[in-house]
């Protein structure tokens, strides 16, 4: 892959962009994003932690670990979050070694199953990812799926 995969915890200055960047694809206030990352960037613990996939200075992907992505599960944690990929970069890998590399990065951290809740149906399982359960989240009315992925 021709672009570079950072940890915001080693990258401080992205923590500004990176909220903004999120706010525009999730529509999660930024403030939200701040609070999760200031606590990531101060890394007292193992969650939350962020990640952007970049392109020269551009942010083109990204995603999140955090405790609980918005569902009636919080025995189901950590969750990987707010996984988007510019559309103009998609259809590269780029998600997918998004995907391993958060979940190499929090199995070194000491974590080796995450959850993940979405709507699609097939997406994640060529990455790794094993259907788990449905799940109701806040807010919606018709259940999602939540997966898992244990690394070995």
């Amino acid at each position: 892959m021709k672009y570079k995969i950072l940890k915001l915890r080693e990258c401080r200055d992205l923590m500004n962009i990176s909220a903004h960047w999120f706010h525009l694809k999730w529509k999660v206030p930024v403030e939200a994003y701040m609070e999760s990352m200031k606590k990531c960037i101060e890394n007292k613990s193992n969650v939350p932690q962020w990640y952007m996939t970049i392109d020269n200075e551009k942010i083109v992907g990204g995603l999140g670990v955090i405790e609980n992505d918005f569902h009636d599960r919080k025995d189901l944690s950590p969750n990987v979050c707010a996984v988007y990929v510019e559309e103009e970069y998609r259809l590269q890998g780029i998600a997918g070694e998004m995907l391993h590399f958060a979940c190499q990065d929090m199995k070194e951290r000491g974590i080796d199953t995450l959850y993940l809740l979405t709507d699609h149906s097939s997406f994640y399982e060529r990455y790794g990812w094993s259907f788990f359960c449905m799940v109701q989240g806040d807010g919606e009315k018709h259940m999602s799926r939540m997966y898992m992925h244990k690394e070995g």
